[in-house]
């Protein structure tokens, strides 16, 4: 049986879907001493005694796995869906529209601060959106065929075969927020002790001994 032209631009989705799961970075988000943030794919040094956290993987997922039937959970374990959106995008909800009514688990990251819009261009190179991770092929901007091509490629149903009991987990913000110090409470007034009037009926200078 000789290929046809769209069984071999499938297979070379699927390999360019496996030559990019490899290469998924995650961004670290690096706060210095000096209290100066960075973003890096490299981990700083011990010694540096930063402050680092995750600010998010091309290939990242918290998909609830346990939740999915077998051979979808296979194929989001190899092949994670993670949808980078804001509030304002309107293409981000076509794209969001298409995964759930495919019914494919997918991660959605949010960014609408400036540390978000500087993690996404570490991982994809600019900051627009909407973006998108199958493994670790990368999807700027939304186009139905070309999600639909490799969402097919990965081996994702064409149709839902999602448990009636699956609940997504809620959007999440690309860089967490880490929580304001709580200022200690103000230590209480210590009270002086009042003087005790000086009794000047019997000592009429006010002498006291």
């Amino acid at each position: 049986m000789r290929p046809t032209p769209f069984t071999t631009t499938l297979a070379c989705a699927v390999l360019a879907l496996a030559a990019c799961s490899a290469q998924a970075q995650t961004v670290y988000r690096i706060v210095g001493p000096d209290g100066k943030v960075s973003f890096s794919d490299q981990p700083p040094p011990p010694s540096s005694k930063a402050k680092v956290t995750t600010a998010g993987a091309g290939g990242s997922s918290s998909v609830n796995a346990a939740a999915l039937p077998f051979e979808l959970k296979e194929v989001v374990q190899r092949y994670p869906v993670t949808l980078y959106t804001s509030a304002s995008c309107g293409p981000c909800a076509s794209a969001r529209n298409l995964l759930t009514s495919r019914g494919v688990p997918f991660t959605e990251r949010t960014v609408n601060s400036n540390e978000d819009a500087d993690a996404l261009k570490r991982i994809s190179g600019d900051t627009s959106l909407p973006f998108g991770t199958i493994g670790g092929q990368q999807l700027k901007g939304f186009s139905d065929v070309e999600w639909t091509q490799y969402l097919d490629a990965a081996a994702y149903p064409k149709n839902s075969v999602l448990p009636a009991t699956y609940r997504p987990a809620a959007p999440t913000p690309l860089v967490a927020k880490t929580a304001a110090p709580v200022a200690a409470p103000a230590p209480a007034p210590v009270q002086q002790p009042q003087a005790q009037p000086v009794d000047t009926s019997r000592n009429p200078a006010g002498i006291q001994f």
